[in-house]
């Protein structure tokens, strides 16, 4: 039997609307045992203890939209091709150093993604614990329309089909052709491969639209959510317009994506109700005050109507009734790939404090934001724990520390009620139970790794247009970046 105590913290569960002070947790074999104050408890012989006295006890925390192999990119699919499962458990170990002892992933390879799941639960890897949902139902792979178009016929076709089809399966845009009853027998065939929830696109990705045109029509969301439903399974949509959106709460969902990004157009108030009618949670995307007017000054005038209205759209739900979740699209991009003009530009390429993209501390700014739209501290702390666990149905194990539920805790070193970014003094981690190593972690660095130092040959290395004045040339052949 494994017995572990904590003493001396103040517990704040989840449960009761403060802090506790002095208070003991007793867990056994990964759960929650009791949680009284210390001469109430009876302690089994052997029990290990460890005193965190001065410090503040809170559930392990969720994030209900991370992807854990985001860097996508032609040159990382190449290099780590085979070892997807590993940049996943990497990204999962990362996810956990920083406090998230559970994931959702949301859009990923689904057999790396249930591989690496399967191994973190074994225990034969640490990791943030992870459920997934592979292909998002209706998008193709990473190598398309949605999402990158640059590289059909720059890599092979045998290598970018191969790519595709291990993101996509049978569940891509070939659905958006079928009758609502045939696209529910496909995304029932994908269930039974063993995702752990289902997400769908009720708005297209990108594109030529800004991802404005409806991916499906409203009879077969609700054939998709119902599909999900019948198997026991949670059903989410990726939406980027209000009309999206809508359609999505009223097809069933049980939470709806990035919710607040909604194009140029702001959430209409009678959309907002529907997510406390409907009990459907509300994933939000928000920037501090100071990302937004950091990222303002590096996007086109039509990109920054989106922030825009997103802003609103985020501060128009504090206080609407909505289930507020947190999410951020979390993932780690390569060292090289964040300096890429295409990340730069973007709010990918927002400086460290202010990345709410980051899988490490994209969080931490997301709390921080909330915060300064006036979440309340404890509807903070419901919105990165209980809240996600409630809308993913696994509130009976996770989200709250009551006697009974897995032993997923945070150890703070500052009062996460009094101020927002304390939740970043993480002093310690346990999940199922067991203190996590967190200077071990990640054991394996491959996209967290450092570049490499320069060959000698860059030393050497004389681009054909150094910096200074350009040569004379048509404007159209002598652009300046090479």
């Amino acid at each position: 039997m494994s017995l572990l105590l904590l003493a001396g913290a103040t517990v704040i569960d989840g449960v009761s609307d403060k802090g506790i002070d002095g208070r003991a947790i007793l867990i056994e074999n990964g759960r929650i045992a009791a949680i009284d104050r210390l001469d109430e408890l009876s302690v089994p012989a052997g029990t290990e203890t460890v005193d965190f006295s001065g410090k503040f006890v809170i559930p392990g925390l969720m994030n209900a939209n991370v992807h854990l192999l985001v860097n996508v990119l032609f040159e990382t699919l190449v290099r780590y091709e085979g070892r997807y499962e590993d940049l996943i458990v990497e990204a999962a170990q990362v996810a956990l150093k920083n406090g998230l002892t559970t994931v959702f992933d949301t859009w990923g390879p689904r057999r790396p993604l249930m591989s690496a799941r399967d191994r973190i639960d074994r225990g034969s890897a640490p990791g943030s614990r992870i459920r997934c949902a592979g292909n998002i139902v209706g998008f193709d792979g990473p190598f398309s329309d949605d999402f990158d178009r640059r590289i059909p016929g720059v890599g092979s076709s045998y290598f970018v089909d191969r790519v595709n089809a291990t993101w996509v399966e049978n569940v891509g845009r070939h659905l958006m052709w079928l009758t609502p009853e045939a696209v529910g027998e496909e995304v029932r065939a994908y269930i039974e491969r063993g995702v752990d929830f289902v997400k769908y696109a009720s708005n297209e990705h990108g594109g030529a639209s800004a991802g404005a045109f409806l991916q499906f029509s409203e009879r077969t969301q609700r054939v998709i959510v119902e599909e999900a439903h019948r198997a026991g399974l949670t059903a989410q949509s990726h939406t980027g317009t209000v009309e999206g959106l809508r359609i999505a709460i009223e097809a069933g969902c049980d939470l709806v994506q990035h919710c607040n990004m909604t194009g140029p157009t702001e959430i209409p108030r009678e959309t907002l109700e529907l997510f406390a009618e409907k009990n459907c949670g509300a994933v939000v995307f928000p920037l501090t005050d100071n990302g937004i007017k950091i990222l303002k000054e590096s996007i086109s005038d039509f990109e920054w109507t989106l922030w825009k209205a997103s802003d609103a759209n985020a501060r128009n739900l504090v206080g609407s009734g909505a289930s507020i979740l947190l999410a951020n699209d979390g993932g780690i991009f390569a060292p090289e790939v964040r300096n890429e003009p295409m990340i730069k530009g973007t709010w990918n390429g927002l400086p460290e404090d202010e990345g709410l993209g980051r899988l490490a501390t994209g969080h931490f700014v997301w709390l921080r934001a909330m915060e300064e739209m006036g979440m309340s501290p404890m509807a903070l702390l419901h919105a990165a724990t209980l809240n996600i666990a409630k809308a993913y149905q696994v509130d009976a194990d996770l989200g709250t520390l009551e006697a009974g539920k897995i032993a997923d805790l945070v150890v703070l070193d500052e009062d996460p009620l009094r101020s927002a970014k304390n939740y970043q003094s993480i002093h310690a981690v346990i999940k199922d139970g067991s203190v996590v190593d967190l200077d071990a972690l990640p054991e394996q660095p491959l996209l967290t790794a450092d570049l490499p130092p320069s060959l000698e040959e860059e030393v050497h290395y004389k681009k054909a247009i150094h910096h200074g004045a350009r040569l004379p040339g048509c404007p159209s052949c002598v652009n300046g970046n090479l």
